[in-house]
Parts: C-alpha cells; sequence; structure tokens
C-alpha cells in the first residue's frame, strides 16, 4: 500500500516539476529577451481570483455577484469595475497588474450569451 502511493506521489511531483520547468523556462525568456512577452492568460486569472463569486461560466451571482453572462458593461467599464471593485466586489488594482486586468475584463466579455 504504502509502495503504490510512494509511486502516485513521485509520479504527481515529477508532473508538477515538469510543468514549473516550462513556466521557469517562459519566465526566463521573457527576462533575457526584452522584446519577448507573454500575455497574460485571462481565463486562468478568472479562474483563480473569480470563479468563487461569479462561478466558472459567470453565472454563479454570490455575494451579489453580476452575472456575466448578462452584462452589457464596454470594455472600460469591466476594466474600471476590476481595478476598483464595486459593492461587495475585491478592487483588485493592487492585486492585478494593468495587463492582467485588461485580460481578465476581454475574457469576462467571452462570458456574453
Amino acid at each position: 500500500m504504502f509502495s503504490k502511493i510512494f509511486w502516485v506521489l513521485f509520479l504527481f511531483s515529477l508532473t508538477c516539476s515538469a510543468c514549473d520547468d516550462e513556466q521557469t523556462k517562459r519566465t526566463a525568456a521573457v527576462a533575457t529577451d526584452p522584446n519577448l512577452t507573454v500575455a497574460p492568460d485571462g481565463m486562468a486569472i478568472f479562474r483563480q481570483k473569480c470563479v468563487i463569486c461569479h462561478g466558472a461560466d459567470g453565472t454563479l451571482g454570490l455575494n451579489g455577484a453580476k452575472d456575466l453572462s448578462q452584462s452589457v458593461l464596454p470594455i472600460e467599464e469591466r476594466i474600471n469595475t476590476i481595478t476598483n471593485g464595486r459593492k461587495l466586489m475585491t478592487p483588485f488594482g493592487t492585486i492585478l497588474n494593468p495587463d492582467e486586468i485588461k485580460a481578465v475584463a476581454t475574457y469576462t466579455q467571452t462570458l456574453k450569451k
């Protein structure tokens, strides 16, 4: 039993380290080449920071969160809302950089029905 658990954990750690190595390579490439940039992944940031209240498809609505599938806000207002918050929503202006905020705002537009 211990042997099986050991091997599962070992394989999991190898998989995780492979992912970390790829991220490290991308980060190193950006750091050494000032002309190379990696755009923030709006979906990934949304899933990390926003899903708790908005849900994966933007319709959850916990803590008064708006249904993003019905939102008609233009991109500028979405950026402002993400940056400064609204009512109970956390202001992300000190948590995310402007490019990340724009990426999330752009991603939320894809949730419209």
